[in-house]
């Protein structure tokens, strides 16, 4: 599969990038890093320009990230009683989002992107629990966006060397949510720290 995915995007190019994200998004068997990071890898050869091989992935991540989120909010579990099999979806799935929705709440669609196991999950989720579009289409695409720039960033960078990403996608994908968790911790404590201030006339 992953060896027709990067014939697909060298014979396509952008939009062999943005359909097979759409699809990877949704929930198919797509090799969504290293697809990106294969990207970044064109670019660098001069196949693909920057900025379009990123509003492709961004594109084809967002529509696809909708495309769940709608399924969720419109169907819940009858889809994934019906077709949840196609989609690699099943309710143990959907619990673990919904776990990892809860206790990190919308910020689970950011940071979701870059959890193995939970990218694909996290819109149904929020679509089963009926977050508001506006909300989730900030938390969603800015997700998109990090997540996207991030891998083309790295294959692009790296060169020749993109394999190296492949190899150590859980270890990267880690690292990032990690960051991405203590960013908007300390972000949450300096907004609730400000907050006190001005109500005690600071």
């Amino acid at each position: 599969m992953e060896q027709l995915v990067l014939a697909w995007i060298t014979q396509y190019g952008y939009v062999a990038i943005f359909s097979l994200l759409v699809l990877g998004i949704v929930g198919l068997p797509v090799p969504d890093e290293t697809l990106l990071t294969f990207t970044g890898y064109l670019v660098f050869q001069g196949h693909l320009s920057l900025g379009g091989a990123f509003l492709a992935a961004f594109l084809g991540s967002a529509c696809g990230i909708t495309l769940s989120y709608t399924l969720g909010r419109t169907f819940g579990l009858k889809l994934i009683h019906r077709y949840g099999r196609y989609l690699r979806i099943t309710e143990a799935h959907v619990e673990k989002a919904h776990s990892f929705f809860r206790k990190a709440g919308h910020w689970s669609l950011t940071i979701g992107y870059f959890i193995p196991g939970v990218r694909h999950f996290t819109a149904y989720a929020a679509g089963m629990s009926e977050l508001e579009w506006p909300t989730f289409a900030v938390y969603a695409y800015s997700g998109a966006v990090i997540w996207a720039g991030t891998f083309i960033g790295l294959g692009y960078l790296l060169g020749e060397r993109w394999k190296t990403v492949q190899a150590n996608v859980d270890h990267i994908a880690l690292g990032i949510t990690i960051a991405a968790v203590v960013a908007a911790g300390g972000y949450w404590a300096w907004s609730k720290w400000r907050r006190s201030r001005r109500a005690d006339g600071v």
